[in-house]
């Protein structure tokens, strides 16, 4: 089995009750193993016996299964036993009353590797129970893309089941497409059985990322999906290459929201990479680290979720695109990027953010600082991660003026806010603002020379709260030497290129309705090139 999956997984893949349809993977630690003892010592004392009994696909009693008995509720809740590598088609087990989850996988070995996967979603157990796991009565997952000739990658099939409070999880991971499912036992409640499929396959020149979730009493036996084109949405990632030269980067596609398995995709960079996608498996998340200068480096991430697509449409998420600077995090109760806390003021900004407003993991710069004045006078200066910092301050109320700056290759970004502030009870948010430059550029993240444009300009954080009082925009194509102020129109910002091998750079001066102000620049904001 290829590994792959494991090497680069998210935060939320294989999380629990892991079960592998084909040898050469690693289980997770906390799988791998039975009920731990803590576990065993808090059970009931009175206890009832389960007997498991397997049948491969002639009727036979088989040996070559994996099965897990996972409580769902009542004294069950406790309970996690894995059996593999048993001797015996038949094993028993002591187990206290309340209700289970069990999946059994049986393998096939010759001539290929497969799979049947038999899931119990409701067992309930106030006596001694005996239940048989029958291949037979599996039937194929056929999850499959309509271009002839494509390449399975990696696909994931998970069950998850809730009763009185209490919820157990299992799934299965499988490199290979030969897999069969099957529903066992007697329905539970309506509603509380929840499974999901996922399929990867590489075709000639995209790939698919294929994916359908239900939601019902009991688990499916066997699916068939073969979508047609006019049913997919297409996804394009585009990358430019880093200041340090292209290479090979990686993009994480996982579904958002579930457990679910990554596919690591490695591609070309600069270039695009795409997959056509079932809208209906709802939003996804993507992890694009970008090539690195040498392999000691540490590569720079991006984390974009709630990533959509529409059935016959195309969504383009861009990385590592100009123009790089300040943005703040949108997503409802992030950490804001100023904070006073009692006599501490702090900043947690992404100074060098790409031109879709992404956050770097570890941003390409040259050198940081951020510096605090107080009524006039310096109380620090801080180097090292560009837009973090944090100053001790006194309590009193007082004028701050807060700076901040990076050099990265072929430009800067800096920007400073004056603010008044005071030590309050509980933690309050810094009244800043950013401004943000998105200039439709070629996708070599370039211009044309001597082209006039209008780039949108749109501010973020305490001014688009609390109102914009005024807003001048001035541009610069000499590296910041001499600026003009350039017209708006319509939130847009008349721009003039210069000609080939020239530069076009920002400055914003913002001032809120409050009185709070911002001076943002962004030398070197992006290159002008011929062609």
């Amino acid at each position: 089995m290829n590994n792959i999956s494991q090497k680069r997984t998210t935060r939320r893949t294989l999380l629990r009750g892991l079960t592998l349809a084909a040898a050469g993977t690693c289980l997770p630690a906390a799988v791998a193993h039975a009920a731990t003892p803590a576990a065993a010592a808090t059970a009931p004392t009175e206890t009832y016996t389960l007997t498991l009994t397997h049948l491969g696909r002639t009727g036979a009693p088989t040996t070559a299964y994996t099965t897990y008995v996972v409580g769902v509720s009542g004294a069950a809740a406790a309970v996690k036993e894995k059996i593999s590598e048993s001797p015996d088609a038949t094993v028993t087990l002591q187990v206290p009353k309340g209700r289970y989850l069990l999946h059994s996988s049986i393998n096939v070995y010759d001539p290929r590797i497969e799979t049947d996967w038999i899931v119990q979603p409701r067992l309930d157990v106030d006596g001694d129970t005996t239940v048989v796991f029958d291949a037979r009565t599996a039937e194929p997952v056929d999850i499959s893309p309509p271009e002839a000739g494509t390449a399975y990658r990696l696909g994931g099939t998970y069950v998850q089941v809730s009763h009185e409070g209490g919820t157990a999880f299992a799934s299965i991971v499988n490199s290979t497409p030969y897999l069969r499912t099957a529903h066992q036992g007697p329905a539970a409640e309506p509603g509380s059985v929840q499974q999901w499929f996922d399929a990867y396959w590489k075709g000639e020149k995209r790939g698919y990322a294929l994916g359908y979730t239900f939601t019902s009493d009991r688990v499916l036996t066997g699916i068939v999906r073969q979508p047609k084109v006019s049913e997919l949405g297409t996804l394009t990632v585009r990358t430019v290459a880093p200041e340090t030269g292209g290479g090979y980067g990686f993009l994480d596609l996982v579904p958002a929201g579930d457990t679910a398995v990554a596919l690591p995709h490695p591609f070309q960079v600069p270039g695009d990479t795409t997959f056509m996608i079932t809208p209906d498996r709802g939003a996804w998340e993507l992890l694009y680290s970008a090539p690195t200068a040498t392999e000691e480096a540490t590569p720079n991430r991006y984390h974009v979720s709630g990533v959509r697509v529409r059935a016959g449409a195309t969504t383009l998420v861009t990385f590592d695109t100009p123009v790089f600077g300040p943005a703040l995090d949108p997503t409802p109760g992030a950490r804001p990027a100023g904070l006073r806390t009692g006599n501490t003021l702090g900043l947690d900004l992404a100074l060098l953010a790409d031109g879709e407003g992404h956050r770097p993991s570890a941003p390409l710069f040259e050198g940081a600082s951020t510096t605090l004045h107080r009524n006039g006078l310096l109380v620090g200066t801080r180097r090292g991660t560009p837009g973090r910092a944090e100053f001790t301050v006194p309590s009193a109320r007082g004028d701050y003026r807060l700076s901040t700056t990076a050099a990265r290759p072929g430009g800067r970004v800096t920007a400073a806010w004056t603010f008044t502030s005071a030590a309050t009870a509980a933690p309050a948010e810094l009244p800043l603002s950013v401004v943000r430059f998105t200039p439709e550029l070629r996708p070599d993240g370039t211009a044309a020379p001597y082209t006039t444009s209008l780039v949108p300009v749109t501010v973020q954080g305490a001014a688009s709260v609390s109102g914009v009082r005024c807003l001048a925009v001035s541009v610069s194509t000499d590296a910041g030497t001499t600026w003009t102020r350039v017209p708006m129109v319509g939130g847009r910002a008349s721009v003039r290129t210069p000609g080939a091998g020239g530069t076009v750079s920002f400055r914003a001066e913002l001032t809120d309705a409050v009185g709070n102000t911002l001076t943002q620049t962004q030398i070197g904001a992006y290159r002008v090139t011929a062609g």
